[in-house]
C-alpha cells in the first residue's frame, strides 16, 4: 500500500475541499492500494501562538480587507516573509518531522502555500527523500509562496498561475497546467436540467439564479438575494426562480426563510449536491473563490462576480470576464438588473457564455492531477524499500 500525505490548512474552505477531491478521486481509482491522509499542517502542527493565527483568517479577509491586502502584499517583499517563515520553520521542525515519521508517506502533496517551506525545511534535516509535490488551488492570482523549486511537481489552473511559477524560479520540467482539483462529481456529465428541476423541487420552466456565499456563507448573500427577489419579482419582469445556499451560516439561512418572497425561491445551507444544483440553474452570483468559478465553468454557468478578497482573489476577475463567461459587478441592484436582463433580452448572449463557459473547464483536471502524482509513487526510494 502507498501512503500519501495531503498538507493543507483551513483558512478558508478552499483548501480542504481540493484535499478532500484529491482524496476522492484516489479512493475511485486506486482504492485500498492507496491510503491518503489530510493533515492541518497549521493549525495542528505549530508550536502556540502561531496555531492561532490561522484561524483569524476568515474574520480579517471578509470583515477587514485592507488589512488582509496589506498582509498578503507584504508576504511578497522577502526582507519581511522570510524571517518570519524561517522562525517558523525552526520552531516547528521537531513537530513536522515526527509527522512524517508517524505517517511513512511515499509522496507529500501541498495545497496551501504556507506549507512549502516549512515541510522542505524538515525534510531536509531529515534527509528524507520523500517526492513533494504542490497542487495550487488560486486560480489566477497566485502569491510567490506556493512555489517551491525543489518540488517534483507543480500543478496549477491558468496560464497566468503558470507564468508566476515560472517567475518564481520554477522550471517547465517542474509545471503542469491541468486546472483545479474539483469534486468528483463534477467529472460526470450532469443529469437533464428537467429531471433535476423536477428532483429539487424548482420551477420546470423559469430560469434560475445560483445564489452562493462559498461554504461558510459569508459575504453580502442577503442584500443581494433581496435586490434579485425585488427586481426579478417586479411586475413587468420576466419569469424567474432563485436558489440561495448558506453554507455553513445557519443564522442566514434562518434569516432568510422567514422574508417574504416575491419569486418561487429555494433556500438552503451547506448542501453536498452542488454539481446538481449549478447544472439546474441558468447563471450564478458569487464572489471571486476560485473553487466556484472552476466549478461554475464546468457546469456551463455563466458567473457574476459580485466581490473579491483583495490579493488572492483580484485576478480572478480579469479571468472571468475576459475570457467572456462572466461579469463583475459590486452594487447589489446592478447585480439584479444584470440577472433580469439575462433572463429577458439577453438570453441569447447567456447562452454564448454558457458555451464559453464549458470549453474553458476541465472536468477532469482532478483525475489528471491524481494519475500524474501516482506516476511519482515510483520515483521515491522509500517507496521502493517498502514494496
Amino acid at each position: 500500500m502507498k501512503r500519501v500525505l495531503i498538507l493543507m490548512s483551513k483558512t478558508g474552505g478552499g483548501h480542504l475541499a481540493s484535499a478532500q477531491a484529491l482524496q476522492a478521486v484516489f479512493a475511485q481509482e486506486y482504492g485500498d492500494a492507496v491510503q491518503v491522509t489530510i493533515v492541518d499542517l497549521l493549525m495542528d502542527h505549530l508550536p502556540w501562538p502561531m496555531r492561532e493565527f490561522p484561524k483569524s483568517y476568515g474574520w480579517i479577509a471578509n470583515r477587514t480587507p485592507w488589512l488582509w491586502s496589506t498582509l498578503y502584499r507584504a508576504g511578497h517583499r522577502p526582507w519581511i516573509a522570510s524571517p518570519i517563515i524561517d522562525a517558523t520553520a525552526q520552531l516547528s521542525l521537531t513537530a513536522i518531522m515526527a509527522l512524517i515519521v508517524r505517517h511513512q508517506p511515499d509522496l507529500i502533496v501541498s495545497v496551501h502555500p504556507l506549507a512549502q517551506e516549512l515541510a522542505m525545511f524538515a525534510l531536509e534535516r531529515m534527509k528524507a527523500d520523500i517526492p513533494y509535490a504542490i497542487v495550487v488551488t488560486d486560480l489566477a492570482s497566485v502569491h510567490p509562496l506556493w512555489f517551491h523549486p525543489k518540488a517534483v511537481r507543480c500543478f496549477v489552473a491558468s496560464e497566468a498561475a503558470r507564468q508566476a511559477g515560472l517567475a518564481a524560479g520554477m522550471t517547465d520540467a517542474q509545471m503542469r497546467l491541468t486546472g483545479l482539483p474539483v469534486r468528483p462529481d463534477f467529472a460526470v456529465p450532469a443529469r437533464p436540467r428537467d429531471e433535476l428541476r423536477a428532483e429539487l423541487g424548482m420551477d420546470p420552466e423559469r430560469p434560475a439564479v445560483l445564489l452562493v456565499g462559498g461554504g461558510d456563507g459569508i459575504g453580502r448573500v442577503a442584500v443581494i438575494a433581496r435586490a434579485l427577489g425585488r427586481t426579478l419579482g417586479a411586475a413587468d419582469a420576466p419569469p424567474a426562480q432563485m436558489v440561495v445556499i448558506c453554507g455553513r451560516n445557519r443564522r442566514l439561512m434562518t434569516k432568510l426563510q422567514k422574508e417574504e418572497w416575491t419569486i418561487p425561491i429555494s433556500i438552503h445551507g451547506f448542501v453536498s449536491n452542488m454539481s446538481e444544483w449549478m447544472a439546474a440553474c441558468d447563471c450564478i452570483v458569487t464572489k471571486a473563490g476560485p473553487g466556484t468559478i472552476a466549478e461554475a465553468l464546468i457546469r456551463g454557468l455563466p458567473i457574476l462576480l459580485s466581490g473579491f478578497i483583495p490579493g488572492q482573489e483580484e485576478g480572478n476577475v480579469p479571468y472571468v470576464v475576459n475570457n467572456g463567461v462572466g461579469v463583475y459587478l459590486r452594487d447589489p441592484a446592478a447585480i439584479a438588473q444584470q440577472v433580469r436582463r439575462w433572463f429577458g433580452p439577453e438570453r441569447a448572449e447567456l447562452a454564448a457564455m454558457a458555451e464559453r463557459a464549458r470549453a474553458l473547464a476541465n472536468p477532469r483536471s482532478t483525475h489528471e492531477i491524481v494519475a500524474e502524482l501516482a506516476t511519482l509513487f515510483m520515483s521515491s526510494p522509500s517507496a521502493r524499500s517498502r514494496d
